[in-house]
């Protein structure tokens, strides 16, 4: 076992004492759902609101973590879940820096959610950005669905890779049915922020 030696170094600053610091209490809300879907655009309304009310916040997106410290990660099966297991990783850090932590990833499989959510226990807020397929196909903003109904992507998710919806998400918002400002309304509304 790679961790046989090793023991967690405890700090003599708490994340209790950060969280007084900053007066807030910090999580991890876990954006999750289709490319196209309005994960992005939603996680980055509800992080300036945050920001404007005075929270301190940081948010971690897919794309920017896959071209940095996931860089060296495909989208195979295996891969993705080691994707997700550094996110959350990285997510279990910020949380206990007290940081209101907003991770946004498609992360499509039911397991690798679960073993972020075990990780964090009542830390982790799931949010499901649920959106159909044809609407996220539709708004296509980065041409992926184009791609991948090409065969130029290959193991797409919701094309050629399968997304597992989540079962018991904290919180659902609907971008087909709901505005931006609704659904970081009810995501605030949950936070009772």
């Amino acid at each position: 076992m790679k961790t046989e030696n090793l023991t967690w170094h405890a700090a003599f600053v708490t994340r209790e004492h950060r969280e007084s610091i900053l007066t807030q209490k910090s999580k991890l809300l876990w954006f999750t759902g289709l490319s196209g879907s309005g994960k992005s655009t939603v996680a980055n309304s509800l992080d300036k609101r945050l920001s404007e009310s005075g929270k301190v916040t940081y948010l971690l997106d897919g794309d920017n973590i896959r071209l940095g410290i996931n860089s060296d990660l495909g989208f195979s099966n295996e891969d993705r879940t080691e994707n997700i297991r550094r996110i959350g990783e990285i997510g279990k850090l910020f949380v206990d820096a007290g940081i209101i932590t907003i991770a946004c990833f498609i992360s499509p499989l039911k397991a690798d959610r679960e073993s972020v959510r075990k990780n964090l226990g009542a830390d982790f807020i799931e949010i499901f950005v649920d959106c159909p397929l044809e609407e996220c196909e539709k708004r296509d903003p980065k041409n992926l669905y184009k791609k991948a109904r090409l065969g130029e992507i290959k193991e797409f998710t919701g094309i050629t890779s399968p997304y597992e919806k989540p079962e018991n998400p904290e919180i659902v918002v609907n971008t087909k049915e709901q505005t931006i400002d609704q659904c970081v309304d009810k995501i605030l509304k949950y936070l009772m922020l």
